[in-house]
């Protein structure tokens, strides 16, 4: 379930969406228009319906990031999108560039002067579906791997395939996009590049909520099933477990990755406490609603619960030694959701941090070469520099 489907109000298979794309990008090019490939010192913005790119200074430094937007695990709840930004171009607001995407030198040192894309989030499936029936009460397309083929594809045609250094990230379920997707991405780069892979709020768990049930475990069944995602997950993942819906879950897939990988998490992840932890089919009487809003507001039993969820989080990512390598991890105590997005929890004074450490710095550090580190921070409330909010 895409933006390229019936959702815009066209048939992807009968249009020819490649040379489209092109001839917008050449039209919204200026007075690049007659030449299709990116080249040093070019500075502007392109917009189109699915990405936005800030082009910089240097072709062969490109940086990739995936928004976030949650799951449809069935044609109810993904007909829904198409009346918001999660499904419909034409709800889709402007997107700004900072943090990890950032312009500024000052803010974003390591990777101010690098091509930067950012990729709407359209399909409710981390870009893993791929059904060629269109479902018939709804007319509904599933195929965000698809739309992900050509995204990736028409930049690499632009000089990306020429690339040196490369990112691959996102936040939320664009963070898992970007570790379902990492390996791929990197064998499509030059084998003499850097290529490595970022995931903000994306490492969600195999846990059980607070009624014992394992209810994210069936919703990312459902979701696997209605997108038929199983053919488009890590194969070096889905070739060891029985069940393919596993492979939606990093700690699965992680250990198997080739390409090295930096996890960001918050301990207390906003979006895990309120849908892992405590979905609302766990919690009829709403006695964790308040909890969920703002962590300041549970109870003491609550904190105890909460406090077992960060420890089970924690024995859920990868061990030291495990693949892939130079894994680097920095997990909070905030109660947060995607931290690398804007620049006060990026890299700025108050920044969050652990270790004395901020994320900008510890990502830069990590991709440069410079450090691989494992940060995990002390249990809530113990880290004054957190600021607690839910972005996706």
């Amino acid at each position: 379930m895409c933006g390229w489907s019936s959702v815009l109000g066209w048939e992807p298979s009968s249009f020819p969406l490649l040379s489209w794309l092109r001839r917008w990008c050449q039209q919204l090019g200026g007075s690049h228009g007659g030449d299709q490939s990116l080249k040093p010192n070019m500075q502007f913005r392109i917009a189109l319906h699915v990405w936005m790119i800030e082009l910089t200074f240097d072709a062969s430094r490109n940086s990739f990031f995936f928004k976030g937007g949650g799951w449809c695990r069935n044609a109810a709840e993904c007909s829904v999108r198409r009346g918001n930004f999660r499904g419909s171009s034409k709800f889709m607001r402007p997107l700004s560039f900072s943090g990890i995407l950032g312009g500024v030198q000052r803010s974003n040192p390591d990777f101010y002067n690098w091509n930067r894309v950012k990729i709407r989030y359209c399909d409710g499936s981390s870009f893993t579906g791929d059904v060629e029936t269109v479902e018939a009460s709804t007319n509904l397309h599933f195929r965000g791997a698809r739309v992900w083929d050509a995204i990736i594809e028409d930049l690499l045609a632009r000089g990306m395939n020429k690339a040196q250094s490369a990112l691959l990230s996102g936040c939320s379920a664009g963070g898992l996009a970007a570790i379902l997707h990492c390996d791929k991405f990197r064998d499509l780069l030059p084998a003499t590049a850097k290529v490595k892979c970022f995931s903000d709020a994306g490492y969600f768990v195999d846990g059980k909520d607070i009624s014992g049930k394992d209810f994210v475990r069936t919703f990312y069944k459902d979701v696997v099933s209605l997108h038929d995602s199983a053919k488009n997950l890590p194969a070096s993942c889905t070739s060891k477990q029985q069940s393919p819906e596993l492979c939606f879950f990093p700690q699965y897939v992680v250990p198997t990755l080739r390409t090295p990988l930096f996890i960001l998490n918050a301990a207390y992840d906003t979006w895990q406490v309120k849908n892992v932890l405590a979905p609302s089919a766990a919690d009829r009487k709403k006695t964790w609603a308040q909890c969920k809003l703002d962590i300041k507001n549970c109870s003491s039993s609550q904190l105890t619960t909460l406090q077992k969820f960060r420890t089970d989080f924690l024995a859920a990512l990868p061990k030291p030694g495990q693949s892939p390598p130079s894994l680097s991890i920095f997990i909070d105590s905030c109660n947060a959701h995607c931290q690398s997005g804007s620049q006060d929890t990026w890299l700025a004074p108050g920044s969050p941090t652990v270790e004395k450490t901020q994320i900008g710095k510890a990502v830069g550090d990590w991709y440069y070469d410079r450090e691989v580190s494992r940060r995990i921070d002390c249990p809530y409330p113990c880290n004054p520099t957190c600021k607690n909010r839910d972005d996706d």
